[in-house]
């Protein structure tokens, strides 16, 4: 679910490839926009939805709360409520800790390779 670097990314991304990034369905995205005001992709004339950076980064802030740990929208959208930097912070460390572990697991097999 990594983003592209910086010289491959766009201004805006559709709602299919936003829906590719964290392998929900595109009417999962519209259903999120419904319930979680901040997510608020901007649109076309012909009302098609262009997310960029910052709505990606709501939609995972969601997908975070309610794909990885579990919670229903009304919980997630409590969790938010109650303290939404702490939600942020949380899900921050515990994607730096799965990038240390994949960096670990690289130079374990590095090292496997070696011996």
């Amino acid at each position: 679910m990594l983003l592209k670097s910086d010289k491959e990314k766009k201004l805006y991304y559709s709602i299919s490839e936003v829906a590719h990034m964290f392998d929900v369905n595109e009417a999962t995205l519209r259903y999120w926009e419904n319930e979680f005001t901040f997510i608020a992709p901007r649109r076309t004339g012909r009302q098609v939805r262009q997310y960029t950076e910052e709505d990606i980064a709501h939609v995972k802030l969601v997908h975070h709360l309610v794909k990885e740990q579990g919670l229903t929208i009304q919980g997630a959208k409590q969790r938010l409520k109650s303290n939404k930097q702490a939600a942020c912070d949380t899900m921050e460390v515990i994607n730096r800790l799965k990038a240390v572990r994949e960096e670990l697991n690289k130079m374990r097999q590095e090292l496997n390779n070696v011996v």
